[in-house]
């Protein structure tokens, strides 16, 4: 006995295809990337009555080559902390962004780019993408009020340690108002 599908389960056949194709496969991978860089929005600023302030800097971390640095030493000034990985979709999505918001801004304020990864793969995507921000692993705990359950995860502190930006999820980082914002507070 010969069975024929009808129209609506080769449609239904289809979707379940595309659905696996986009939860199992690389090809999912970088469609996820592409709807957070389709879907990423500005990030919050904190009103300044609901700021917290970050009085302690202690997070050993260790840059790319094993060098130790401390976020200690950017106690009043403009930082940006962002926890990443490579296996994540929407911090993928959110790089490009960040890259040319680092080309900008890398001197004026200290970024820390976290990696939640291990360093082959960070350092094969770095190269992949051409990346030139400073990525770093955590050598001790981070500050509790630095921390996330999930990523990406991005915060922006003033010169005083008030956390400005707390975003969770994919952000557009190279906005005109994340730029106004860093000019305003480079400013203070």
């Amino acid at each position: 006995m010969k069975m024929k599908l009808s129209k609506e389960q080769i449609g239904n056949l289809i979707w379940i295809l595309a659905i696996l194709l986009i939860l199992f496969t690389p090809v999912g991978f970088h469609a996820r990337v592409l709807v957070g860089k389709v879907f990423a929005f500005n990030a919050d600023v904190i009103k300044e009555e609901e700021r917290e302030k970050l009085n302690d800097y202690r997070w050993s971390l260790l840059d790319i080559d094993g060098n130790p640095m401390n976020l200690n030493s950017s106690r009043n000034k403009v930082v940006i902390v962002n926890l990443w990985a490579t296996w994540c979709p929407p911090c993928v999505a959110e790089m490009p962004s960040f890259a040319k918001l680092y080309g900008d801004y890398g001197d004026k304020v200290d970024f820390f780019f976290v990696a939640n990864d291990k360093k082959d793969k960070v350092t094969a995507f770095l190269d992949k993408k051409g990346y030139k921000f400073p990525v770093f692993f955590e050598a001790s705990p981070s500050p509790q009020m630095l921390t996330s359950k999930s990523i990406p995860a991005t915060f922006i502190l003033n010169k005083s340690g008030e956390i400005v930006v707390d975003e969770r999820g994919v952000a557009d980082w190279n906005s005109q108002s994340t730029r106004e914002l860093l000019d305003v507070l480079l400013a203070e």
